[in-house]
């Protein structure tokens, strides 16, 4: 049977990767692509020559369609805190006001898929954090506009199952990184790739004893994929997706100058309600997805993620 299927997002850093995987469907009729290009670009993108793929530029909130889709995959939101931070109320709208919206593009029967984050568990006060803890958030934080659209949009889906039977796939992604990510981007490892490949100063926010779960982000996208589609599962989530392995952040800063001789650390304040930890509890992962792991070590990762970036800065020089 032939799938029509709805990506919001889908030219952000996951989202294009997604995309590919989707493309290699043999039951993909057609695969449409919303996206504002706010934080995703059309480079990310401008490999896909597939005839079933097309970009619509809208705003997942406010795109309409005459066409409903058999799967809608809600990516559509930055997940950088400097972007989300910027502008609050724009993160907000793309997270719930698209949840809202695109459920009104799905068929009777379809799936929904929505990818939350591992920020809903705020500054988590154990460790590693499981599905069932319920966080330790600030609603009022400076973080609040991206934490608390997530949770509010779980509550969404999982309330219209509820009510109506949708059928939801909701995924908490821990911190993922790989080609694709924006220059800018503002997260750890991009940041400190940029900065050993062009000032050689490595910014480091605190002491950089915070730690997090660094996943490649092509065990992530597995992880989605089989969950997503591939895989015959019943669960509908929330789940874990990540790399349970924690490393800190000066761990990671260390690696990365190491890779460009000359380059330095220099430690600035702390970030305000910086978590102090990040890390899955893999448990559920490992029964529903049988046999998948992030199985990239950070090194590894790394330095494909940093050879990507080179390439990039080398190519924007010529």
């Amino acid at each position: 049977m032939s799938r029509s299927v709805l990506v919001s997002g889908g030219c952000g850093f996951l989202g294009s990767h997604l995309i590919d995987r989707l493309l290699r469907r043999s039951d993909l009729e057609r695969l449409v692509v919303v996206d504002n290009l706010w934080t995703g670009t059309r480079d990310n993108i401008a490999h896909v020559t597939d005839p079933r793929f097309s970009l619509q530029v809208a705003d997942a909130e406010s795109f309409s369609s005459s066409q409903r889709f058999d799967e809608i995959i809600h990516l559509a939101s930055p997940a950088s805190p400097i972007w989300y931070m910027r502008e609050p109320i724009r993160t907000i709208k793309a997270n719930i006001g698209g949840a809202l919206n695109l459920l009104t593009l799905l068929k009777p029967g379809g799936r929904f898929c929505f990818a939350s984050t591992s920020e809903i568990y705020g500054d988590p006060q154990v460790s590693p954090q499981s599905e069932s803890y319920r966080g330790s958030v600030d609603c009022t934080g400076p973080r609040a506009a991206y934490d608390e659209s997530k949770r509010c949009t779980e509550a969404l889906l999982f309330e219209q199952q509820r009510v109506s039977g949708l059928d939801v796939r909701v995924v908490r992604i821990f911190n993922t990184y790989g080609a694709r990510t924006r220059m800018d981007d503002g997260r750890a490892i991009s940041n400190f790739v940029i900065q050993a490949l062009t000032t050689g100063v490595l910014t480091v926010y605190g002491d950089g004893s915070q730690s997090r779960s660094w996943g490649y982000v092509d065990d992530i996208v597995e992880g989605l994929e089989r969950f997503f589609w591939r895989d015959s599962i019943s669960h509908r989530g929330p789940l874990n997706i990540g790399n349970n392995q924690e490393v800190s952040v000066l761990r990671i800063a260390e690696f990365v100058s190491s890779l460009v001789p000359g380059s330095r650390i220099e430690h600035q304040p702390p970030v305000p309600q910086d978590p102090t930890n990040r890390c899955p509890d893999l448990t559920l992962a490992r029964q529903v997805l049988p046999g998948w792991r992030a199985k990239t070590g950070y090194q590894e990762g790394i330095e494909r993620t940093f050879e990507w970036f080179r390439q990039q800065i080398a190519a924007a020089r010529m």
